[in-house]
């Protein structure tokens, strides 16, 4: 149990004021009121749904013996050590640092943000250092992994609490490096706060949780923090081509460093060769064959190569070891049938993904083959990008079935309904509606004909699907498996 005297941990934190002795034990830290236990500290924060202040009292009666707050309650318990902070988000990842006592100089986290390929390129960063020697950790939306064991993942990135308790255990495990997906929602509330990056990445930036962000502007904003923050220690690598990779560097501090396919960077790749496996791909004036598909998958590939250059590691090395890795779980596998049908399964659930996938996919079909795509949206998220995807889906599949992905707490037809939308007129006789999503999958894969391309997109590795608040078991890649008996 990790214990840690209250005074010490408090010592060169911006306090306002302290209430109490602060000379006490504390045996840990929580965000959540539900999650306190005896001679716990409680940091109330004013989160997204609800306000932690509301809760100080049950944290209390719960065992809390000091709280941390930006407003101090009427009534304020004797026995209590209060705490009050100008930013009780920024507070709780700075003591969170302390309580584990993460060194930051010897245990490095690297943090890749951008709308698409984090999983990707997180998950390949992984692999590659953990076959260059090192122990290492990881942190992404399939899942998290300490050393070699694997713990399932809620969310894309953690809250304080749960990330810290990660570092922890990567520290004790002796892992060197955390590799860590960072999605724009635990940059705008702060859950990355206490961590000091080694380095950063921006992959890319296109529409996607724009319902939480509410404008363009405002997201391109949080994931630009990310990189303002960076220590003069730490460096920054960008994609060139995108638009906004530049403007993630503008007022960084880190080492800047750029990577592209199409314009002058610090890091360069082009694809040489395209097949139905793989692709050959020129780095650094070597080629390399790589067991990934599509221009999207060459730029993760770059950046994950770019980042083991910056880190100090050896170019053929590199090379010879990403030339053996597979794709994550869920981003473009693929599956075979005896008779020759072929299923792909992937995460797509942005336009932007969505457009590079069946792009991607359209190069492989011969003028004898069909490329038909499964694909729904989720409920209660950005609603503006379902009649684009419905557009992009239609435009470039010859037969298209909307269906469910994970409806939430909206009417799955009502989804559909905006899908089909932006669907022009000339595409509507090759689309269908078929709600539920494991029959739109068997429809699908009894309407291809040998050599066809089946690709059910939007919830890639996903093991659930979650209806009226409820996550009922659903895996597309199960549903494939048992329709080709594989």
């Amino acid at each position: 149990m990790v214990q840690k005297n209250l005074h010490i941990l408090l010592q060169n934190i911006p306090v306002i004021s302290i209430t109490g002795t602060s000379e006490i034990v504390i045996e840990g830290i929580q965000t959540d009121s539900r999650a306190v236990a005896k001679n716990m500290l409680f940091v109330a924060q004013n989160g997204v749904a609800v306000n932690g202040h509301d809760f100080i009292d049950d944290a209390i009666q719960k065992g809390a013996s000091a709280i941390v707050c930006e407003k101090l309650p009427q009534h304020l318990h004797e026995t209590c050590c209060y705490i009050l902070v100008e930013n009780s988000q920024k507070t709780s990842g700075d003591l969170l640092a302390r309580f584990y006592a993460i060194d930051f100089s010897t245990f490095s986290v690297i943090g890749i943000t951008g709308t698409n390929g984090k999983t990707t390129t997180v998950t390949l960063l992984y692999k590659l250092f953990s076959q260059l020697g090192y122990t290492c950790g990881l942190i992404s939306t399939v899942r998290n992994i300490i050393g070699v064991e694997e713990i399932e993942a809620t969310h894309t990135t953690p809250n304080a609490v749960q990330l810290f308790e990660l570092f922890g255990r990567m520290v004790d495990a002796g892992c060197s490096y955390c590799f860590m997906e960072v999605s724009s929602h635990a940059i705008d509330q702060q859950r990355i706060a206490g961590i000091t990056f080694r380095g950063a990445i921006f992959s890319n930036l296109t529409q996607d949780h724009l319902d939480y962000h509410k404008t363009f502007a405002e997201y391109i904003r949080a994931k630009k923090s990310f990189f303002d923050a960076l220590p003069e220690s730490a460096f920054a690598l960008t994609n060139n081509d995108d638009k906004n990779g530049m403007v993630m560097l503008q007022n960084s501090h880190a080492h800047k460093y750029t990577y592209s396919l199409k314009s002058y960077s610090d890091f360069k790749t082009k694809v040489l060769e395209t097949h139905s496996d793989g692709m050959l791909l020129s780095v650094e004036k070597s080629e390399v064959w790589t067991n990934f598909l599509g221009v999207f998958n060459a730029y993760n590939i770059l950046a994950v190569y770019a980042t083991a250059i910056i880190l100090g590691e050896s170019h053929d090395a590199i090379l010879q070891i990403l030339s053996t890795i597979k794709p994550a779980d869920g981003r473009m596998e693929f599956f075979k049938s005896a008779e020759g049908k072929t299923a792909i399964v992937d995460y797509a659930h942005t336009p932007d993904a969505l457009e590079n996938i069946l792009r991607t996919l359209r190069k492989q079909c011969s003028d004898s083959m069909r490329l038909i795509t499964v694909v729904g949206a989720g409920g209660n998220r950005d609603k503006t990008k379902r009649p684009i995807m419905g557009n992009i889906a239609a435009t470039l599949s010859d037969m298209l079935i909307v269906t469910a992905d994970n409806p939430r707490y909206e009417n799955p037809q009502d989804i559909a309904n905006d899908m089909i939308a932006g669907i022009g007129s000339e595409y509507t006789d090759k689309v269908l509606c078929i709600l539920q999503r494991e029959e739109a999958i068997k429809t699908a894969l009894m309407l291809a004909k040998k050599s066809d391309l089946v690709v059910v997109a939007g919830k890639g590795h996903e093991t659930y699907q979650e209806i009226q608040g409820v996550k009922h078991h659903f895996d597309d890649r199960e549903v494939i498996k048992k329709i080709f008996n594989l």
